[in-house]
């Protein structure tokens, strides 16, 4: 797939096309729960920098959002290679998987 750019340069998102097979995953209770905590935690945070707590101590908890984040990422990565992916290279969806790619660069920016 190739992938669109704006006359300032910017990558545009790649048209998604609908797939052969559903998105229903083994970990999607597990992905809902870590995102709820990861909300939880994020509201915490934005209460902590409206009382005006210590910067640094906002900080870390702000790192812990992060992880939290990335870790559900993972998963979710984890689950699409599992699923989607194989999928793909069953049926021989090239695009799938250029798509994966691309979510790829996305989310390690």
């Amino acid at each position: 797939m190739k992938e669109a750019h704006t006359q300032e340069g910017h990558e545009q998102e790649p048209q998604q096309v609908p797939h052969n097979h559903g998105h229903n995953h083994t970990h999607t209770k597990e992905v809902l729960d870590r995102l709820a905590r990861a909300s939880g935690h994020l509201n915490k945070v934005r209460r902590m920098v409206e009382d005006g707590e210590d910067c640094s101590e906002v900080l870390i908890q702000l790192a812990a959002v992060k992880s939290a984040l990335n870790n559900t990422g993972k998963v979710i990565l984890k689950d699409h290679i599992e699923h989607c992916i194989v999928h793909a290279v069953e049926d021989g969806d090239q695009q799938m998987i250029e798509e994966l790619n691309h979510a790829i660069d996305r989310y390690m920016k």
